[in-house]
């Protein structure tokens, strides 16, 4: 079995193979049960929760394994740890162990990305970035493989936070990054939003968005937490990773559905349905587009296998 580190995963997974391979097993069959959650008392009596997100092909099968430590910030640590085992899922052999972060990180991106080659206009030319993460600096990269944008905005909550990003991506090469302080006008001005935070309550205004916008909000993980409020979601045409995890687990769609302000009927398509042309993207030019996504394993194990292909035919 092959154990393969970030700086490997780093190097492999450039953004524009990724979206491709994304697309190509979205468009292929796959098996990917809903990922289950365990919730346990630690030694020190808080709790942590254990995350299994399993999916397999007729050749392959990953198991991305998370622990969420909402503690270790307090310890300087990550809160979240994570690992990725790729197997033959004909005979069960473990192939590869791999670090699930950046993994993780670059596939979200591209994700995103993927569905905005269906949803963002053609046109597009300015991109706003909401959020200072780690995957923030991979969404700049991975949306601008989509769209040829003119201009990226960045805002953060922390200024500091936002302006080392824009430095560091200015490093990489793109000199077309500004840093904006006010959110309301850097949302009035773009045409893609990505909003990746950890935001408890809406930050997005759906009275800011311009006709035309395509939304897309990856940071809320829990159904209680939102990027936006019921005014943008009410506007926009909804298309999700999938209905079994962002309907439920996401507050952008499960508050709003228990408030009886969304109808779960009215989701216009998933992901797959787009890249299968099942689904139709953007309708006009008018139009605002919104993808929800919760992460999905099938995706994991396309990045784990651009990864793994990689190494053995090196």
């Amino acid at each position: 079995m092959k154990i393969i580190g970030k700086e490997t995963i780093d190097a492999v997974l450039k953004y524009d193979k990724l979206i491709e391979a994304l697309r190509q097993i979205f468009q292929s069959t796959f098996t990917m049960p809903v990922r289950h959650h365990h919730f346990y008392q630690n030694a020190e009596g808080t709790e942590n929760t254990l995350i299994l997100m399993p999916s397999w092909t007729d050749q392959y099968m990953g198991i991305k394994q998370v622990v969420v430590a909402p503690e270790n910030d307090t310890k300087r640590l990550p809160v979240i740890h994570a690992l990725y085992t790729l197997l033959d899922s004909v005979t069960g052999e473990p192939l590869a162990q791999m670090d699930a972060a950046g993994l993780t990180s670059r596939r979200t991106a591209c994700a995103s990305a993927l569905a905005a080659s269906f949803l963002a206009r053609k046109d597009a030319k300015i991109l706003l970035i909401i959020g200072g993460g780690k995957v923030a600096q991979h969404l700049v990269q991975a949306h601008s493989v989509v769209r040829q944008y003119d201009q990226v905005l960045i805002w953060t909550r922390n200024p500091s936070k936002g302006l080392r990003l824009v430095s560091n991506l200015q490093k990489a090469g793109f000199s077309h990054l500004t840093y904006i302080d006010n959110l309301k006008e850097a949302v009035s001005l773009a045409d893609v939003i990505s909003c990746a935070t950890l935001s408890q309550e809406p930050l997005i205004q759906g009275d800011w968005i311009q006709t035309g916008t395509h939304l897309d909000l990856i940071g809320s993980h829990t159904p209680k937490t939102r990027e936006v409020d019921d005014t943008a979601i009410l506007k926009s045409s909804i298309f999700v990773d999938s209905r079994a995890g962002a309907l439920h687990e996401t507050g952008e769609l499960a508050i709003p559905i228990a408030a009886g302000i969304l109808d779960p009927n009215s989701i216009k398509g998933d992901i797959s349905e787009l890249c299968c042309g099942q689904a139709k993207g953007r309708s006009s030019a008018t139009e605002i587009t919104l993808f929800k996504s919760a992460g999905l394993a099938i995706e994991d194990l396309a990045a784990a296998l651009l990864v793994y292909q990689h190494i053995i035919e090196k």
